[in-house]
């Protein structure tokens, strides 16, 4: 099992430099990875930092953390600039990029400026995307002629450290999402509700990853990460769950959980092995 934090960047987590305080006393005390959330949350009302930006200054700030967002809503974004944003980040962090990456679920992050909400549509686009960006990864000259993108004898340069690509981690619990995160490196989804509950026993856990692993063909690594909150001494929740196949704990931390202060004194007393 790996601990990470999953940094919900909303209200006062908006702020690039209280992420970065959070990520930098992570390395310190033992943790392995930031997870940074990808919202418009300033649509509902919620100031909502911007991921890339977050992560590029935790990627200065630290050295060994890997780093990701949990997740990205591809539909939204536009995936040749996002492969090149994503390349550019493995870069600067010298391959410690983590792609986590889904439909998004709050559809009116999408209605209000225009853009297409429709769950299918929206799938669709997804697929594409991950298939568009995955080409631009090799290094190749890529053509690609589809429903949603089109490209032509196009090169990316700087491509990742990270070979053959940046993982990809699905984020979904529908049958799409995990036949969708079979194909790739990674499932990632939340254990835990906003009130600190916990959401997802070890048995569904164990349904969730048996279903993806009949639909996995390949023998390369693939990692679950899960959300959760734990106390430093909660050692045998996270084994529960590393026991059925989790492979990463992402400690939740958000506003609702308390003060700046309670979230780093949690963190210094590191994760719970």
């Amino acid at each position: 099992m790996h601990f990470g934090i999953e940094v919900v960047t909303l209200g006062d987590y908006a702020d690039p430099r209280l992420v970065v305080k959070l990520a930098q006393t992570a390395e310190a005390a033992g943790w392995e990875g930031v997870f940074v959330w990808d919202h418009l949350g300033f649509v509902w009302g919620a100031p909502s930092g911007d991921p890339w930006v977050i992560l590029s200054a935790v990627a200065q700030a630290t050295k060994r953390l890997k780093i990701g967002s949990s997740v990205t809503p591809l539909p939204r974004r536009r995936p040749h600039v996002l492969a090149n944003t994503l390349a550019t980040l493995d870069l600067l962090s010298e391959g410690r990029v983590i792609f986590g990456v889904g439909l998004g679920g709050v559809p009116d992050e999408f209605a209000v400026f225009g853009e297409v909400k429709d769950t299918k549509v929206r799938a669709a686009m997804l697929d594409e995307g991950l298939e568009v960006m995955n080409q631009l990864w090799s290094g190749e000259i890529v053509t690609h002629h589809g429903s949603y993108y089109k490209l032509e004898g196009v090169v990316l340069t700087p491509i990742p450290i990270q070979r053959p690509r940046i993982p990809i981690w699905v984020g979904g619990e529908s049958p799409p999402a995990l036949r969708r995160a079979a194909r790739w490196d990674g499932w990632v989804v939340g254990g835990v509700s906003m009130e600190g509950e916990m959401i997802k026993t070890p048995e569904q856990m164990a349904e969730k990853i048996s279903n993806i692993y009949q639909h996995r063909n390949s023998e390369h690594p693939f990692d679950v990460g899960l959300t959760g909150i734990t106390t430093p001494d909660d050692r045998k929740l996270p084994q529960d769950y590393a026991a059925v196949g989790v492979t990463w704990w992402l400690e939740s931390l958000s506003v609702p959980r308390g003060s700046f202060e309670d979230l780093i004194t949690r963190v210094e007393a590191g994760p719970p092995v």
